[in-house]
């Protein structure tokens, strides 16, 4: 499988876990017995590449360069997640008011691939994601939000949405651009 990115410079770490979560994706597809995922034309591919496929952690692929592992940026980014995914979800139930809103629980949203995405990124971070678990939370402590605090935890949310649909559309765009087939 070949990868590539919307530019050369491309963060290393951000390059490292995408690699990463590609490897892992494919390779757990039940029937696969061999994986290789290549990022190409990036400074880095090469260490990347032999990092992912040694199993090796971002530290061991840059020795010297990197302080450590990824795991914080990785839950930043599924905090991330969450924070969008309510925004996606709450949207539409704004009708309710924000006391009705904050006493909701997943199971009474509407079902939709949305909510799907959203308990996956709440499971990931290992955070309430049963039926009777809270439908909006702080994804960083997993409790409940308040309908006092509410209206400006979902302001939060939306801003994390737009904000990932931004760099998307950018990166995107550039990728586009980058390997336009009519060059």
């Amino acid at each position: 499988m070949r990868l590539r990115l919307p530019t050369y410079f491309c963060a290393p770490n951000f390059a490292f876990l995408m690699v990463a979560d590609a490897y892992d994706a494919v390779s757990s597809v039940p029937g696969v017995r061999f994986v290789e995922v290549a990022l190409e034309d990036h400074f880095a591919a090469a260490a990347i590449n032999d990092g992912v496929a040694a199993r090796a952690g971002f530290a061991e692929s840059f020795p010297g360069e990197a302080r450590g592992e990824l795991d914080a940026l990785r839950v930043a980014f599924l905090r991330k997640a969450v924070l969008a995914g309510t925004d996606q979800v709450c949207r539409s139930l704004m009708h309710v008011g924000p006391e009705a809103l904050a006493a909701m629980t997943l199971g009474d949203a509407p079902p939709s691939a949305g909510l799907d995405r959203l308990r996956q990124r709440r499971a990931e971070l290992g955070l309430c994601c049963g039926d009777a678990d809270p439908l909006v939370i702080d994804p960083a402590t997993g409790a409940g939000v308040t309908a006092h605090s509410l209206p400006m935890h979902l302001r939060r949310a939306r801003v994390t949405r737009v904000g990932i649909d931004a760099n998307t559309s950018i990166c995107s765009g550039m990728l586009r651009h980058r390997y336009r087939e009519d060059q």
